[in-house]
Order: structure tokens, then sequence, then C-alpha cells
């Protein structure tokens, strides 16, 4: 019998291969990654400022700590040239060598890469993107050698306010620009947002939305000008792009593996190639993208069984995300967005509850905002509906 192969040592092919490992201790298992293959866990680069956490401490197991635990092989710094799915084998090249791999069933954990503008001057090259371990080390060394800790950040969404939270937290001076009219535009609706962005505004961030970055240039002593499409220039030592996530397709759709915005799967997470199948911020299952922590969670542990030889559909229940915004507490569980949905709002002291109901009167998603709104939490989402249909 051959392997199992995971292509990828993220969050979601480090979980494949827990799970699989809880049901099945012994069949052969490999991870192929271009990198390095540390296992950490994405969600804390956003806060690691408050939490005193050097990139060097993000990190939970180096590759030989993992080969250890889990009883795997992991090939690091290995590009996979070409999955030739006839034969049930990959072409791989390491140090310049190429070489085949047989699998039984494959496993496609290949994650999504941020989101480039088109940005023209010549300091466009010098913006920060943070999507992995690496580019956090290059992003924090790039602060630690400012004193004036000015940052402007390209993006007002779920990322770019965590980060910005955490970086005003710690002293720095931030701007967050957005081309939408409020934060966290594609989660909450307005009048939350408004709120949200009030309570971040007081601890010192600098919101400017409506607009975007026409260009980035640099001047004297290592600063960057910042030219925005409504005329208004800002000056900062370090920019970080957060505008948002691509799914990674080239290898899919060079293999003839269905796409669309992300590689498209039933809910057993099986492409339309036999035996290959999609799993996290990659996978777009039953047209539902999700790259969130609980749902890849969700997947690993439905795929682990399938791979098993017990088919297990994806089952998504209610999940709510935490954004990690100490400033302004915030949990949101997003309506799904075939669902027509009115707000019923509460205002409480700290904060607000706004339910979104369909015109059935069921809550289909949430916002709470504030500590007292976070109490709510389970009690709410209870009576949220199941996001996905088990039905292949």
């Amino acid at each position: 019998m051959h392997p199992i192969v995971i292509i990828g040592s993220g969050m979601a092919g480090y979980a494949a291969a827990r799970e699989f490992r809880k049901l099945n201790p012994e069949h052969e298992l490999i991870m192929v990654c271009a990198d390095e293959a540390v296992n950490y866990a994405k969600p804390t680069l956003s806060n690691a400022l408050v939490g005193k956490k050097a990139p060097e401490q993000i990190g939970l197991g180096d590759a030989a700590k993992m080969s250890t635990q889990l009883n795997m092989r992991i090939e690091t710094q290995t590009w996979v040239k070409e999955i030739q799915s006839q034969q049930h084998q990959l072409l791989l090249e390491k140090n310049g060598q190429q070489s085949i791999q047989a699998y039984s069933k494959l496993v496609l954990a290949v994650g999504a890469n941020p989101v480039r503008l088109a940005i023209a001057g010549d300091g466009s090259d010098d913006i920060h993107v943070v999507n992995n371990l690496k580019d956090y080390t290059a992003f924090r060394k790039n602060l630690d050698q400012h004193q004036d800790k000015r940052v402007v950040i390209l993006g007002a969404g779920l990322i770019g306010c965590e980060f910005a939270n955490d970086l005003q937290n710690t002293e720095h001076q931030v701007t967050v620009i957005d081309l939408a009219a409020q934060p966290l535009a594609r989660l909450i609706p307005a009048h939350v947002a408004s709120s949200f962005q009030e309570k971040l505004e007081q601890t010192g961030i600098v919101f400017v939305l409506g607009t975007t970055v026409e260009k980035v240039t640099q001047v004297d002593a290592g600063d960057y000008q910042i030219t925005l499409a409504n005329g208004q220039f800002l000056v900062a030592d370090v920019v970080l792009s957060a505008v948002g996530l691509q799914p990674n397709l080239e290898l899919a759709k060079a293999t003839d593996i269905h796409c669309s915005r992300g590689i498209l799967t039933n809910v057993l997470l099986e492409t339309n190639q036999a035996d290959i199948y999609a799993i996290g911020d990659c996978a777009e299952v039953n047209g539902l993208l999700l790259p969130y922590v609980m749902p890849i969670m969700q997947q690993a542990r439905a795929l682990a069984k399938t791979l098993n030889g017990q088919n297990t559909q994806v089952h998504y229940p209610a999940m709510p995300v935490a954004v990690k915004t100490p400033a302004a507490p915030l949990t949101v569980l997003p309506a799904p967005i075939d669902v027509d949905v009115t707000w019923e709002t509460e205002q409480l002291e700290d904060g607000m509850i706004a339910k979104a109901m369909d015109n059935q009167n069921n809550v289909r998603g949430f916002v709470l905002l504030g500590a007292t709104a976070a109490k709510q939490r389970l009690s709410l989402t209870k009576l949220v509906p199941d996001l996905i249909p088990t039905a292949v």
C-alpha cells in the first residue's frame, strides 16, 4: 500500500496528519513542503507583540520534532513540480534533484497567498505581507529598526484590524487605509462597524477609509511617503499590506482539478480527480470558502476518517470567529451570503448585540461587541443552524 501524502505544512496539513494519526498510528504518512515545516498557530502572528513573543518563540515544533510526534516523514524544501494523477504519483524537486513519489491518497493543503495590490513607486517592493512565520520575522526585524514606530496598514479587514490593535498597544502609531467605508466591511453591518471603529480610534489608531494607496515612495532616512487616491499624503517607517488572501490554485489547475475561488470539493473534501482531496484555506467546499481555524479543524476530523476508510462528510456547526482586538472585543458569526437578513440590535453599556434574522425570524448570524455581549456567544450559537448541508 502506497503512503498518504500531504502537500503543505500549514495548520491544515498538520491538523489532517494529527487527526489521521489518532485513528491510524501505522499507515505510512508523508508531508511535502517548500519551507522548513515549522508547526505554529498562524493566528498568533497578529497578536504576538502584545504577547511579548519573539518570532523564534512562536513555533511549536520543528520538522524533526513533528516527524517524531506524528510518525511521519517530512520532506522540507521540496517542491511538487507535477501531480501525475493517473499514475498516482508526484514529481518532486529538492536541491536540484528530481524524484518520483507514489501515493495512495493525496491531500492538497497548499493554503493561500496574500493579495498584492498594484501600487506605483520605488517603495512598493518594500511593502510587507504577513502570511507565515518567515514573513512575520522579516516584518518584526523591520519594525525593530525604527524609533518613530509609524506603521501604515493597507486593509481594514480582520487581519488588518488585529495587527493595528497589536501594534497600537505596543506604542506604534498606526494608520489603517481601506477602500471600504467601514472596517470589517465583509463581516459586520455598518452600525456595528461604526462603534467598533470608534473604540479602536480611542486607542490612537487612525482610519482613512473610502480611498486606496496609489504610490509608495522612498524618502529620506528610510521613510516612505504614501500617496492616496484622495490626494492625501502619509509618512511611515513600515507599510504592511493585509488586503486579503488568494487560494493557491496553480498546482490544482495544472492537474485538471476543478477550481473556482478555491479548489472545488464535495463534502467529503474530494476533488474531481480520484483520491485527491483539498483542505484548509485553499479548499472551496460545496461553494463555501472558510479561511478560519474552526472550519479547518472540522475538515481535518472528517478527512481523517475518510482517509482511514470510513467516508465522512464534513459537518459545519455554527462557528463564531473571535476577532483579536482587545480594545473592542468582537465575536462574529457571519450570516450565509445567500440568505436575506435584517438586523436586530441591543445596545449595551460597553457594546452591543446584533442578531441577523431571516424572514422566518430565525437567528442566522450575529455580532457581539464588547465584553458583556461576548457572554452571549454560546447561547446564541446554539440558535444558529448548521452552515452546510451534509449531502454529497
